[in-house]
């Protein structure tokens, strides 16, 4: 292992973990000494690393705060205890630097990734995606990461000098690219068309759509799945749709389900289910760890560069966890997030987005005050695409709230 200069010259300041949080990093980590700056130029800061504050800006937006009432499985009203999409971006974040800790990359790139990752989304998650997708079919679609780049680029507007939040390009870069290329070598879309937003961002700060992106994002993205497969699984117990018997038909969760009567005989369902959810977490993250170190000895990366042109994921699980986890999401699909309860909400909920959607194309004037400024002479597209952005960024509360005085039929989604 390599460490970059800065941290070296930090070191010898005296300054190594005292206030800035310098820690090693491999060579092949991002190194925000020679981070590839921001599209607004701005003075460093004598305190923080460039991906540090990109972290603390994204933390302090108003985008990170409405993740509180956004939903993740079930709607934020149906129970307090319930992951919301900012608790699960908290849990996303931590499993994220843990991995960037082990594998020594920058910890606080890896985090701010984590943290911006589910900006995009809707109220009532996926559901209102794919509600807003078909309303805007005619004019570009909906995608979360590409309204998540616009979030961070244009909608938030907190600061004098420019709009969004001016993060670094390696924090853009893994928002954008933390699931893989999205175009092959001749610019074709790799899952389909690529949104208008991230197209038309990268003309004017090339991101560089078809390499793979650095280890920080890897990391945060398979921080998601193990977050979402093992916390899912919690709410689902919490909630009733899963018990503890029908994860006997998952042979991971099993197996350590058994481990667990056997040491631990008698001991009472709720905690079972947490010994259950703890020790999944760690064979998952451990089995990321190790595959990740063999990837890397292979490759030998002298630079974050090999390891976006290496053409593969690096920070990955092995062959067998992930077929073990493949079966996982499979039982969590057909037993949880299509269960007839949560079905009935979905529709309900599209419902809300749509209709509000069609409220607000139809007549402007329904929405607050300072989102009705478009030119008269604005074309259709354009007019959708800024409901759309509103919407995007209802809470799941604000948006029931709206349906309510806007509508007399407002679906229970108690």
């Amino acid at each position: 292992m390599q460490v970059n200069r800065w941290v070296m010259a930090k070191e010898r300041e005296g300054l190594g973990d005292i206030g800035f949080g310098y820690r090693p990093r491999a060579v092949y980590a991002c190194d925000p000494a020679r981070s590839r700056g921001r599209l607004a130029a701005e003075p460093e800061s004598p305190t923080r690393t460039p991906f540090q504050r990109d972290r603390d800006r994204i933390i302090h937006s108003t985008a990170f705060r409405r993740l509180k009432h956004k939903t993740q499985v079930f709607v934020a009203h149906e129970g307090d205890h319930y992951r919301t999409r900012l608790t699960h971006t908290i849990e996303v974040s931590q499993i994220a630097r843990a991995l960037a800790r082990s594998l020594h990359l920058d910890e606080d790139l890896a985090e701010a990734i984590a943290l911006v990752h589910d900006f995009g989304h809707t109220p009532f998650g996926h559901t209102g995606e794919e509600a807003l997708n078909e309303k805007m079919a005619q004019a570009g679609g909906f995608e979360h990461n590409a309204q998540s780049l616009r979030i961070v680029t244009s909608l938030e507007r907190r600061y004098a000098e420019f709009d969004g939040l001016n993060l670094c390009w390696e924090t853009l870069e893994g928002l954008v690219k933390h699931n893989g290329p999205l175009v092959d070598g001749r610019g074709r879309g790799l899952k389909g068309p690529v949104p208008d937003a991230i197209l038309e961002f990268d003309a004017r700060f090339p991101i560089d759509l078809a390499s793979h992106a650095s280890l920080e994002a890897q990391a945060a993205a398979i921080a998601d799945d193990i977050a979402y497969d093992t916390h899912d699984i919690d709410d689902g117990l919490r909630s009733g749709l899963l018990t503890l018997e029908m994860l006997q038909d998952v042979p991971f969760s099993a197996a350590i389900l058994g481990e667990v009567r056997e040491r631990y005989p008698g001991l009472d369902p709720v905690r079972t289910g947490h010994e259950l959810m703890r020790r999944q977490i760690t064979l998952m993250v451990e089995d990321v760890i190790s595959t990740a170190r063999q990837e890397l000895n292979a490759l030998k990366p002298q630079g974050p560069d090999d390891v976006r042109a290496a053409g593969r994921t690096i920070i990955r699980f092995g062959d067998q966890m992930a077929g073990q986890e493949k079966v996982l999401k499979s039982f969590l699909f057909s037993n949880m997030y299509r269960h007839p309860d949560v079905m009935a909400k979905r529709a309900h909920a599209e419902t809300i987005v749509k209709e509000l959607f069609d409220a607000y194309l139809d007549d402007p004037r329904a929405m607050p005050r300072d989102w009705r400024d478009l030119p008269a002479d604005a074309a259709r597209a354009e007019r959708m695409r800024h409901v759309a952005d509103f919407l995007a960024g209802m809470t799941d509360n604000f948006a029931i709230d709206e349906h309510r005085r806007l509508f007399d039929h407002t679906p229970d989604m108690g």
